[in-house]
């Protein structure tokens, strides 16, 4: 490594600073644009050791374990300033495709509102070492606190570390996923190696004992599970199964509903493609019939319980379908008026495809990865849609990730 002045002259995508230099960029991690830095550097990375001119936008993070835990990249980036760099990342990505769109404001993510985490574990010979890795590494970093957790996770966390003795069985790092339910917390342990007979039981005490709602294991195997974990999509209760998806923030997953629900309000029949365990379809289920498809069993499982035991909603249906391999076809989906779709970072290519030769008049994109959503939305207006808006969101408080709700129209063809 050699230290080295620079000047930082962006951020880059995952929220590092970038100094032009001999060679190439440098990516310099917990830097913000327009300060003089001094890094230590090892080719196209350097880690900081000071900072010799501040940038006016600089300001105290709210963390002692900020920049040790690589949890979050940007806690050191003022408020406003912060926002519209994630705004901004909606409308590049856009403008890579030659998308020029509206985007609204950023809708913020408040401190203290992600309801699930997923945490590093280790036994050492002094005892479990239980917090975040350290950025870029493999070392893990004991956290005491967490700002963007719930604060009913923070409270847990002594007791996750004497659970995470309990079901540990390896000398590697494990993980431990904690969501936070209307039933308690639910528990996943992945990758601590198999439970004796003994350990299993005892682990099963203890989450009883203080009061988890489910502890499971590799696989979505339940150890014990006194209370079944319970989240609400609207006013309709839904059990969630292990390890499910599930938005980060109740707010966030909220205002993507809202829009989605505003957009689709005039449909009678509506498609959710990439559904889970139904925070859109349940709630569109008000107004709407809805035809929701996914891949996970135990997801469509959970949203048909939560749908059959809900009053006052329209009929809802399932489908078990993998929709990468199988997207719905165009002539599938002209059964439909309205459309919503949420897949994965890797986007929905091959599905968009067929929405764009469909006649479906009403489409809203929900997506993690502005880079996809744009690829995803120019195939969508290559095939006549037009962009009515795009609504950038953070769930992901202080770091580089940003969600996006782009709503979509095409003038009905008669048939």
């Amino acid at each position: 490594m050699t230290d080295t002045r620079f000047t930082i002259d962006r951020l880059g995508a995952q929220g590092d600073g970038v100094a032009r230099a001999d060679g190439g960029d440098v990516f310099i991690p917990y830097t913000l644009p327009g300060e003089e830095v001094t890094a230590a550097r090892l080719r196209d990375r350097a880690d900081l050791l000071a900072v010799l001119a501040p940038s006016p936008q600089r300001v105290a993070p709210a963390c002692r374990h900020f920049t040790e835990c690589g949890g979050c990249a940007l806690q050191h980036f003022e408020a406003e300033a912060y926002r519209e760099w994630k705004r901004e990342r909606v409308v590049q990505a856009l403008r890579s495709k030659r998308i020029e769109a509206e985007v609204g404001p950023l809708v913020p993510c408040a401190a203290g509102a992600r309801r699930r985490a997923t945490f590093a574990v280790r036994r050492t010979e002094a005892g479990m070492v239980f917090g975040f890795n350290r950025h870029l590494s493999p070392e893990i970093v004991p956290i005491v606190e967490c700002p963007i957790l719930r604060p009913e996770i923070v409270a847990a966390f002594p007791m996750l570390r004497v659970l995470a003795e309990r079901v540990c069985a390896t000398a590697a790092p494990f993980h431990l996923s904690v969501t936070l339910t209307a039933s308690g917390l639910d528990v996943a342990a992945m990758g601590g190696g198999r439970l004796s007979d003994e350990r299993r039981r005892m682990a099963a005490d203890f989450a009883i004992r203080e009061g988890l709602a489910r502890l499971s294991v590799d696989g979505g195997e339940i150890v014990v599970e006194p209370r079944k974990p319970v989240v609400t999509f609207g006013d309709v209760p839904v059990a969630i199964p292990p390890g499910v998806f599930l938005q980060a923030t109740e707010a966030a997953e909220r205002a993507m509903a809202a829009l989605v629900g505003d957009h689709l309000r005039k449909a009678k029949r509506v498609a959710d493609l990439f559904s889970g365990c139904g925070s859109f379809a349940l709630r569109l289920a008000a107004r709407s019939e809805i035809q929701a498809v996914e891949s996970d069993s135990a997801a469509l499982a959970a949203l048909d319980r939560g749908f059959r035991f809900a009053k006052g909603l329209k009929r809802v249906t399932t489908e078990k379908r993998d929709l990468f391999r199988r997207p719905l076809t165009f002539k599938e989906l002209n059964a439909f008026d309205g459309l919503v779709f949420d897949p994965p970072r890797a986007g929905a290519e091959d599905q968009s495809r067929q929405i764009a030769r469909s006649d479906v008049p009403f489409v809203a994109a929900v997506s993690c990865n502005p880079v996809t959503l744009a690829r995803d939305l120019s195939i969508l207006l290559e095939g006549g849609y037009r962009l009515v808006s795009v609504t950038p969101i953070d769930q992901f408080l202080w770091s580089p990730h940003v969600e996006a709700v782009a709503l979509l129209e095409k003038p009905r063809k008669r048939r």
